[in-house]
């Protein structure tokens, strides 16, 4: 059972890093071209869906797997703990991004592209630790 949870969880985690990377860049292009009425309503059904039906979704079943396979190894060694605390943080960066988002619905957000751009950074730090506690297993 635990290598197809395992595998469950790789996937799930790819699936919620693919919402974790592309919504940043949806609210640059939503950020770059507030003036587009047209463009704009594109980009919030592109920027809904992604949240609802990918990364929300991605995101539990990424959680869920892994308390199952915490689960199953016992929770045990520094390294889980660290990946843990980095996990919190990243569950923390995917809740800010929703919040820009329905920002952006209201017509309160006033963030600018580059700075959607500079803040997209953060998973990538994120998923490097993450990765390296549980390949290394430093602690």
């Amino acid at each position: 059972m635990y290598e197809w949870t395992l595998w469950f969880h790789v996937l799930s985690f790819i699936s919620w890093f693919s919402a974790i990377f592309y919504m940043p860049r949806l609210l640059v292009y939503h950020a770059e071209h507030i003036d587009n009425e047209g463009f704009v309503k594109v980009v919030k059904i592109q920027e809904d869906k992604l949240m609802n039906f990918i990364g929300y979704p991605a995101m539990w079943a990424t959680i869920i797997s892994g308390s199952v396979l915490i689960y199953e190894i016992g929770f045990s060694g520094g390294w889980l703990h660290a990946k843990l605390f980095f996990l919190a943080l990243l569950i923390a960066y995917f809740i800010s991004l929703d919040k820009f988002r329905k920002d952006f619905l209201e017509n309160k957000c006033k963030k600018s592209g580059k700075f959607f751009r500079m803040y997209n950074e953060v998973p990538t730090i994120l998923m490097l630790l993450i990765v390296g506690m549980v390949v290394f297993k430093p602690f």
